[in-house]
């Protein structure tokens, strides 16, 4: 089509030029870029090394827009042979050294939140706080992208970093419940009272499982399945009982009574046998664990004692409580030993003198 057209016509109707010679390059670049990833791929496809499967999953949008810049610089070249761009000068350096800045951005932050997720599972401190990394590394990124973007077209950033001392005192007044929590959150990714996944009890009574330590809010799953959302200076200000730390493995206290007839010798080894047996056959018990009894009251009706069990988890010492007690119920059952519970008598003689009185 455009072999079979003369040179007078390339002269008197340049839009063709424009939009053909666009149009072909379009097409090639989209090519060469299809297969520079395809290639890229296929490559990080052999090999078992993450940072290079990353390294092309941040490149491919990035790609995209370093074609749209030889794009727009091909389709500068064309106004200026046609001489469109004498007549209608148009922004294509700065617009294609925009772009280039863009895509730069755009690689470092992709980069570099896969890199913050990639640890984030194998370090403790990072999951915990990759939220807060993962702000910080945006802000940065943003804010260093917009100064080399305006010191590109020709604006001076020397007044504005001037300025951000000033800026940044006004801000941080504005912003003075914000930092709080943004500096609250930084500190309990450090000093680490709660981690991602522990169960924690508020100082509220509330309690769940902490879901997510953002930069202004941590997000903790109660067990209805609700989640409650405490600010970070509130949270770094309460009391806060952590049951999955040091570890998650917790006593279980179960308080039992026996009859003042029971010999005491027998009942605490029937006893420490059927917990022995719980939590050694139940699946959220520590089978290890050494069980044992202390007897510490002589009650109105029973002499009562504790039995300290143990369970992998806060959550699952109610199941491991409920199987001790049908099964240590069962056990004194076919050992004779009597669970006692108070017994009122009532004076018939009394009550009726006390009707005909009242007759």
């Amino acid at each position: 089509m455009f072999s079979e057209l003369s040179q007078s016509e390339w002269v008197n109707k340049p839009w063709l030029l424009i939009i053909g010679g666009t149009t072909l390059a379009a097409i090639i670049l989209y090519i060469i870029r299809f297969l520079i990833v395809y290639c890229l791929k296929k490559w990080t496809r052999r090999t078992d090394f993450v940072f290079d499967s990353l390294l092309v999953d941040s490149l491919i949008t990035p790609l995209t827009l370093c074609t749209m810049m030889v794009l727009v610089i091909i389709f500068g070249q064309l106004l200026s042979i046609t001489g469109f761009m004498t007549e209608h000068p148009l922004p294509i350096s700065a617009t294609a050294k925009t772009i280039c800045i863009i895509a730069f951005v755009l690689f470092l932050d992709h980069f570099l939140f896969g890199t913050v997720d990639y640890y984030s599972a194998r370090s403790a401190m990072i999951s915990n706080s990759h939220s807060i990394i993962k702000g910080l590394i945006r802000c940065v990124i943003v804010c260093v992208g917009l100064l080399v973007l305006m010191g590109t077209l020709g604006i001076s950033i020397t007044p504005i970093i001037a300025s951000l001392g000033i800026t940044s005192l006004a801000v941080a007044l504005a912003l003075q419940p914000t930092l709080e929590n943004f500096f609250s959150g930084v500190q309990l990714v450090i000093d680490k009272p709660i981690r991602v996944g522990d169960f924690i009890e508020l100082e509220s009574g509330d309690q769940g499982f902490v879901e997510k330590i953002g930069w202004r809010s941590t997000w903790v799953k109660m067990l209805p399945n609700n989640m409650i959302i405490i600010p970070n200076s509130q949270l770094s200000k309460s009391r806060i009982i952590n049951y999955f730390y040091p570890e998650k493995e917790l006593s279980v206290a179960v308080e039992v009574g026996v009859h003042y007839g029971s010999d005491l010798e027998k009942v605490e080894q029937v006893t420490l046998d059927v917990a022995r047996q719980v939590l050694k056959s139940h699946k959220w018990g520590v089978a290890d664990y050494d069980t044992f009894v202390v007897f510490h009251t002589f009650d109105q009706s029973s002499i009562n004692f504790t039995v300290m069990l143990r369970a992998k988890e806060y959550f699952n010492r109610f199941w491991v409580k409920s199987a001790f007690i049908k099964a240590l119920h069962t056990r004194y059952a076919e050992e004779g030993i009597v669970i006692p519970y108070p017994i009122r008598a009532i004076n018939k003689s009394q009550e009726s003198a006390q009707l005909k009185k009242a007759d």
